[in-house]
């Protein structure tokens, strides 16, 4: 008699064993389908480019000068940049300038997008950018118009 007990206590576990096993199968290779809704991830604020460099009085014939700076990142992480790219967005005559135009094209900004290719933490004064430069250029014209100009410099984040 306890032999068969055993057997139908060995049997039994195997029976339920398999019926397990089938659950655990039926249970990961059910189909189904269902709906589901998530909202849009935050929005970001814009990078502000600051220039850190201070350029000096351009003339004709001097060197061209390398432009630099940092961001500010007022957002709630960081934010990738890959490139800085400048541009020359307006050129202001000195008050009792010369008569005649001074525009970007009495200027040369070479190496005007810059890589940096990196994350910029959270706060003022981070990261870096370098790499442009800006000189005056040295017409066969009269550039006097030009004293005193102020170029403004744009800048762009890609």
């Amino acid at each position: 008699m306890s032999n068969f007990t055993k057997r139908r206590g060995l049997v039994l576990g195997v029976v339920a064993s398999l019926v397990l096993a089938g659950g655990a199968y039926a249970y990961w290779t059910a189909g189904g389908s269902g709906t589901g809704s998530g909202s849009a991830a935050g929005s970001t604020t814009a990078l502000t480019v600051n220039q850190t460099t201070t350029l000096a009085a351009m003339y004709p014939g001097d060197s061209a000068q390398t432009i630099s700076g940092t961001f500010a990142n007022t957002n709630s992480g960081p934010i990738r940049v890959n490139t800085v790219t400048a541009s020359i967005a307006s050129v202001v005559k000195a008050a009792g300038a010369a008569s005649g135009t001074c525009d970007a094209t009495d200027f040369t900004l070479a190496n005007a997008v810059m890589t940096v290719n990196a994350e910029i933490p959270v706060g003022s004064g981070q990261g870096a950018w370098t790499g442009a430069t800006i000189k005056f250029n040295n017409k066969a014209s009269s550039q006097d118009q030009c004293k005193g100009a102020t170029v403004n410099l744009s800048y762009a984040i890609a």
